[in-house]
């Protein structure tokens, strides 16, 4: 099924297995029974999709936090019960494996953030109630104006956050300090206007400790709310979301994808990814020039996940490692992010080629199938990526779309300007270090 999002509608998850709810998302609190209704469907915690209902007709004046009991909450959950059996593969519940006897390894967790508070102060209460029992939290606070981001951290849970300050704009130099600090076998990465979910860490600490092979993990992403129309607009049009079945790729087993393995945001993204911390220490962490805060804004999580492909890895995509986002809420601001993306796409396949030259000619091979995507996208029409709605199912919702056609103009546009914005950017990192060394 491919739900197509509109706004507003209020997000809740729904785990059939777990008697009350609907609930807000990290099973919070429950929700009022008002308006249409987006709802994430668990069974026993895994993933199943995405539903959707219509206004369900319940009392406005309804205080938030009803029992359980109430009809109306009661009501709306056999609603979307009902719209998952009509649409959902659920199956039985799944049978869960039992917890290894080895101890848990330590996970370290990285947050970067720069000037957002706020949303940091919301994401950083969402991973103190991990169910991980081994986790460190690194706080990095990017190139900061005031004290404002450390007081929240010290203050916020003490003795659990750890505050790390990079002085230098740009989000790879920041994951790059929290790495350099870190003492985990593992090292999570998600941004600070995501939630985690409460099985997050141990999700992706499960897939690392199941395959020796897996040296990436990234994760299902879901919308945390859907307020604004711009934050629908983002799920029709590229939805962080990448489907809810676990795939594995590598070099060894390319498939039949034409854009493997440069396609890497089909892979997943910076706002939920994992690696072995030997591993990503060991291909040089992320590339300074790129990221957020640079002239590429973006493209060093996707970097990252080539590089540890091509250096015979395995990376996994695992559903149930689910984290919630919030989108940019303004139309300003999501086209903004759009042609940030394409910025960064383009910044990216440039460093890939300079920094492994032998990927050029593969890419080149590559290239009539990616100018094609890109004009699709330009035009709203199909892409059949993996990236074009919430599902990840590969089936465009954005035929005929102006809006989202305007986006993929956008994002052309930005992709364009990609390689010349990686050369601005690191002629700007040889600077800094020659300042860092002076």
């Amino acid at each position: 099924m491919s739900t197509v999002l509109r706004a507003p509608a209020q997000v809740v998850e729904l785990d059939l297995d777990r008697p009350g709810g609907p609930w807000r998302p990290g099973f919070t609190a429950p929700v009022r029974p008002e308006g249409s209704v987006v709802a994430l469907v668990r069974r026993a915690g895994r993933p199943l999709g995405l539903v959707s209902v219509g206004p369900d007709g319940a009392d406005p004046d309804r205080a938030d936090g009803a029992d359980l009991s109430d009809p109306d909450s009661a009501r709306l959950r056999r609603r979307l019960v009902e719209a998952a059996e009509r649409h959902l593969d659920a199956g039985p519940p799944a049978v869960t494996p039992p917890p290894p006897t080895a101890p848990a390894p330590l996970v370290s967790v990285i947050v970067c953030t720069r000037g957002r508070p706020t949303l940091l102060g919301d994401s950083l209460s969402a991973l103190l109630r991990t169910d991980y029992p081994a986790t460190e939290f690194l706080v990095v606070d990017n190139a900061p104006e005031d004290d404002t981001t450390e007081r929240l951290v010290r203050t916020l849970a003490p003795g659990r956050l750890h505050y790390l300050r990079e002085p230098v704009p740009g989000l790879a130099r920041a994951r790059n300090h929290g790495l350099s600090a870190a003492r985990g076998e593992f090292v999570a990465f998600t941004d600070d206007d995501a939630l985690a979910d409460p099985g997050w860490v141990t999700a992706l600490a499960a897939a690392f400790r199941a395959d020796p092979r897996i040296s990436c993990v990234t994760g299902l992403v879901v919308p945390a709310e859907l307020d604004t129309e711009a934050q629908a607009a983002f799920e029709r049009y590229c939805g962080f979301g990448k489907g809810f079945a676990p795939r594995d790729w590598s070099m060894r087993a390319a498939g039949h994808d034409p854009l493997f393995p440069f396609a890497a945001g089909r892979f997943g993204t910076g706002a939920n990814m994992a690696f072995r911390t030997s591993v990503i220490r060991g291909i040089g962490g992320f590339d300074p020039a790129t990221g957020a805060g640079t002239p590429t804004r973006g493209g060093e999580d996707l970097l990252a996940f080539l590089r540890v492909l091509v250096a015979g890895h395995t990376l996994a995509y695992r559903p149930e490692a689910l984290i919630w986002h919030r989108h940019r809420r303004t139309m300003a601001e999501l086209e903004a992010q759009i042609q940030g993306f394409g910025t960064g796409l383009g910044a990216y396949l440039t460093a890939a080629v300079s920094q492994r030259p032998g990927l050029l000619a593969d890419l080149l091979r590559r290239l009539p199938a990616g100018a094609r995507y890109a004009l699709r996208r330009a035009g709203a029409g199909p892409t059949g990526d993996g990236n074009s709605n919430s599902n990840g199912d590969g089936n465009s919702s954005s035929n005929g779309d102006p809006g989202l056609a305007r986006l993929g103009r956008l994002e052309l546009r930005g992709l364009l300007n990609g390689p010349y914005s990686y050369l601005v950017s690191r002629r700007q990192d040889r600077r800094f270090r020659a300042e860092d060394w002076s």
